[in-house]
C-alpha cells in the first residue's frame, strides 16, 4: 500500500471582497506552516494595500491577480468565461496537486487534477432567505452553470450543515459532500478591558446582514452602537446609517481591537452561511446577539441570544437585557469564547487535507 503523503501544491481561487478572503488567507497561513505551496488566483477586484500586507510574509504563496467579474456580480458571464481560460492556463503552468475553488461555475472546467468546490453562499439561497420571493434575475442563467459546477466537483464542501442543505435544495443532490467549519487564528483575537459599546461588523449594503434593524433600534440602546463595514455596494450604490455610528471599512487589526473591547457583538442576520465575524467576536470575549437562523443556531446554540430577524422590539430588548445584566453578559461571553476556541485553524486544515485525499488528488497522513 502506498504511503500517505501531504500535497505539495494547491491552486485556490478567492475574491478580496468579503469573508472568502479572510478564509483563504487563514488556510494560506496553515499551508505555509506545513510547507505546502499555494497558488492564489483572485478575481472580482484588485487587492487593497492592507490585503497585500497580509500575504507579504507568506513565503510559499504565489499570487495570480485579476479583476474578472465573478458569478454573483451583475452581468458576469463573459468575464466568468475568460476567467475560466485564465485559470486553466494557471493550472498548466503552476502544476498543482489539487484545485480548491471558492466559487461554483469553474467547477465544470476540464481540470487535469482533482478539484473541490466550496459553497460559502449563493445568490438563490440569499434570495430565499432575504427577499422571500422569486429572484429578480434570470434564475436559469445563474442556476444552470452553478449546478454544472457543483455536479462536476469531486467533492463539494460547505461551512455548515445548513448551507449544504441550501445547496441541495437549490441545485439538486450532491452525493460527494462534506461540512468543514471555518476557523480563525486564536492569537489574533482575545478579550481586553471591556468598554460599554455595542459592535457589529459586515457589509452594510448587504441586506443579509440586516444592519438596518440594528440601526433602527440604536436610539433605544444605552450604549453607543458602532457598525464596521463597507457602505458602498459593488455597483457604487451608497447605503447610510441614520442612528448607529458607521465606521466604514476597518482594517483587520483595528477591528480585532474593537472586538477585544466591545461588550456586546450583534449580527441580526437574515442569511449567514457561517459568519467569520461572529467567530472573531466570540474569540474576543463578546456576548453575542444573533439572528435566529438555522446556520447560526447550528454554530452558537446555547452560547448566544437569538432574535428573529424581523423583530425590532426583540432585538432592542435582548441588547438592553445584556447591558443591564453584567453577570449574564459575562457568562454568555465566556461560553461563546470556549466554543470558539474549539474551532482551530489546525483542525480546519486537517479536514481540508483529508478532503483533498478523498477527492482523489493526494493521500494525506
Amino acid at each position: 500500500m502506498m504511503a500517505p503523503v501531504v500535497p505539495t501544491r494547491v491552486l485556490m481561487t478567492a475574491d478580496p471582497l468579503g469573508g472568502v478572503w479572510t478564509y483563504a488567507i487563514e488556510l494560506a497561513r496553515q499551508f505555509d506552516r506545513l510547507g505546502i505551496e499555494l497558488g492564489l488566483a483572485t478575481m472580482g477586484a484588485k487587492l487593497t494595500g492592507a490585503q497585500r500586507q497580509e500575504i507579504s510574509g507568506l513565503r510559499r504563496l504565489t499570487l495570480f491577480e485579476s479583476e474578472y467579474r465573478i458569478e454573483w456580480m451583475d452581468n458576469p458571464w463573459d468575464d466568468v468565461a475568460r476567467a475560466g481560460e485564465w485559470l486553466l492556463d494557471i493550472e498548466a503552468r503552476y502544476a498543482p496537486d489539487v484545485v480548491h475553488l471558492n466559487g461554483y461555475v469553474h467547477g465544470a472546467l476540464q481540470w487535469h487534477v482533482p478539484h473541490i468546490v466550496v459553497g460559502h453562499s449563493c445568490k438563490l439561497s440569499w434570495w430565499e432567505a432575504v427577499q422571500r420571493r422569486a429572484p429578480s434575475l434570470d434564475v436559469d442563467e445563474y442556476r444552470q452553470p452553478v449546478t454544472a459546477g457543483l455536479q462536476a466537483a469531486d467533492i463539494v464542501v460547505a461551512p455548515t450543515r445548513a448551507m449544504l442543505a441550501a445547496l441541495r435544495r437549490q441545485y439538486g443532490e450532491l452525493p460527494h459532500a462534506a461540512v468543514i467549519w471555518n476557523a480563525r487564528t486564536t492569537d489574533a483575537f482575545a478579550p481586553a478591558n471591556k468598554w460599554p459599546i455595542v459592535l457589529a461588523a459586515g457589509r452594510v449594503w448587504d441586506q443579509a446582514k440586516n444592519m438596518a434593524l440594528l440601526d433602527g433600534i440604536a436610539p433605544t440602546i444605552p450604549w453607543p452602537v458602532f457598525v464596521a463595514g463597507e457602505t458602498t455596494d459593488p455597483s457604487g450604490r451608497q447605503v447610510s446609517l441614520r442612528h448607529a455610528t458607521a465606521l466604514g471599512p476597518v482594517v483587520p487589526t483595528r477591528l480585532a481591537t474593537l472586538m477585544a473591547h466591545a461588550g456586546i457583538y450583534v449580527l441580526p442576520a437574515r442569511y449567514e452561511p457561517f459568519g467569520l465575524s461572529i467567530l472573531e467576536a466570540a474569540l474576543s470575549g463578546c456576548a453575542l446577539v444573533l439572528g435566529d437562523i438555522d446556520s447560526l443556531r447550528e454554530l452558537w446554540d446555547g452560547v448566544a441570544l437569538f432574535v428573529d430577524p424581523d423583530d425590532e422590539v426583540g432585538l432592542g430588548e435582548a441588547i438592553r437585557w445584556l447591558i443591564e445584566s453584567p453577570p449574564a453578559r459575562d457568562v454568555l461571553a465566556q461560553r461563546a469564547r470556549a466554543r470558539a476556541l474549539g474551532r482551530t485553524p489546525e483542525a480546519m486544515v486537517t479536514a481540508y487535507l483529508a478532503t483533498y485525499r478523498d477527492a482523489g488528488g493526494v493521500m494525506v497522513a
